[in-house]
């Protein structure tokens, strides 16, 4: 593998981070949106700093002969902690359980990363190595501590990730199961990769040659499975983001009749919110629902049960189920108040003596429902008709 092989990752693993910074800078308290936000960081870290020329560039700058390899273990070590962090956090569960597992797993892979820098401190390793550290000092007193310590725990964390992951995989569905055993896949690689470098270095220590397994197969099976346990990750969150949205923006676009219909009432020169093209999608429906309601206020003088539990009454002979028949008689009773509010301005539209009320809608599902049957029922149109042709009834 060559440079490009690992500053392309480390490129999309950036591009992954500068999106969720905003979010990160919004609610920074999140633990859920820290843990994602280190373990895409550590990754791109990783990817960055082990690859050839940068590993070249750091001995250089620094001028210690391999200074580059304890820095990319010890970045290995910490990304292998920020996985096991942020499953358990988007595992969920009791707070201060979650907090609690989570400080044991970072102590004890800053006890690994403290073992792996005092390991370089003691040792010797004079000779720069770009691409076989591990096998060329696997028998340097130290330097093999330092080695062994970064490839167990590495394995550890990936034994770990695929047992919880299986196992969670099974109890879910939709998108998080399927990023889960997307992870899987990628711990699986990662698997690999410990195998075939711990293979390499005890057949050093045995005094054999499978070097080959460290410098060709190992760091292939490392970039493919942390770029895949990394889409793993991100994966499930962003197509929940993205399917909250597109609900978001259905719903909005779904109340639009009803909306047009308030909106219709509203006194001449009314000032009106204007929304920016950029503004979210949650304050755009927001802002649809509070239109909405106002609108309610301004016809409350003129609803009438009357209209309201005649379509109702005449939805439930139709065959409409409770929830349907709710929403066609508060839409028949709305938009028989839009049409008598236009000849009684003054709000005496309502009918002499009849017993005033409030649309019943409880949420954007409910306001929904009246929207869509403003738009299409039959039983609306009619009572619409009727108040246009006798005003006041």
């Amino acid at each position: 593998m060559n440079g490009q092989d690992y500053y392309i990752p480390a490129a999309a693993m950036a591009v992954s981070v500068a999106f969720k910074v905003p979010a990160l800078r919004a609610d920074w308290r999140d633990p859920l949106l820290r843990s994602v936000c280190a373990l895409l960081t550590l990754a791109g870290a990783v990817f960055t700093f082990a690859a050839p020329p940068t590993i070249a560039a750091v001995n250089r700058w620094t001028g210690v002969p391999n200074f580059s390899a304890p820095l990319v273990y010890c970045l290995i070590t910490a990304f292998s902690a920020s996985c096991l962090v942020l499953i358990f956090n988007w595992r969920g569960g009791e707070p201060e359980e979650i907090r609690r597992t989570s400080r044991r797993w970072i102590s004890g892979y800053s006890v690994v990363i403290g073992t792996i820098i005092v390991g370089y401190a003691l040792g010797s390793a004079p000779v720069e190595r770009l691409r076989d550290f591990d096998t060329y000092y696997a028998n340097t007193p130290y330097i093999r501590l330092m080695i062994a310590a970064y490839l167990l725990a590495h394995n550890v964390a990936a034994i770990t990730m695929t047992a919880m992951c299986w196992r969670w995989a099974l109890q879910v569905r939709g998108w998080l199961r399927t990023g889960l055993f997307i992870i899987v896949g990628g711990y699986v690689f990662s698997l690999a990769y410990d195998a075939a470098k711990m293979s390499a270095v005890v057949a050093r220590w045995s005094g054999h040659d499978l070097d080959d397994l460290s410098t060709l197969v190992a760091p292939p099976l490392a970039s493919m499975g942390a770029l895949v346990s990394a889409t793993g990750f991100v994966l499930p969150l962003l197509c929940q983001h993205l399917s909250d949205s597109w609900r978001t923006w259905s719903t909005y676009r779904r109340l639009g009749t009803l909306w047009h219909e308030m909106q219709s009432t509203a006194p001449a020169g009314t000032p009106s919110v204007r929304m920016s093209w950029w503004s979210p999608a949650e304050i755009r429906m927001i802002q649809r629902e509070s239109d909405i309601h106002d609108g309610f206020l301004r016809l409350g003088p003129c609803f009438d049960r009357r209209r309201r539990d005649l379509a109702y009454a005449q939805a439930r002979a139709d065959g409409a189920d409770e929830a349907t028949a709710r929403a066609v008689a508060d839409a028949a009773m709305v938009a028989a108040a839009v049409r008598t509010s236009a000849t009684a301005p003054e709000g005496t539209g309502g009918a002499e003596g009849a017993e005033r009320v409030h649309v019943t809608a409880d949420g954007p599902r409910d306001l929904v429902r009246i929207s869509h049957a403003l738009r299409h029922s039959p039983l609306v149109a009619a009572a619409r008709r009727q108040a246009a042709a006798v005003p006041g009834l």
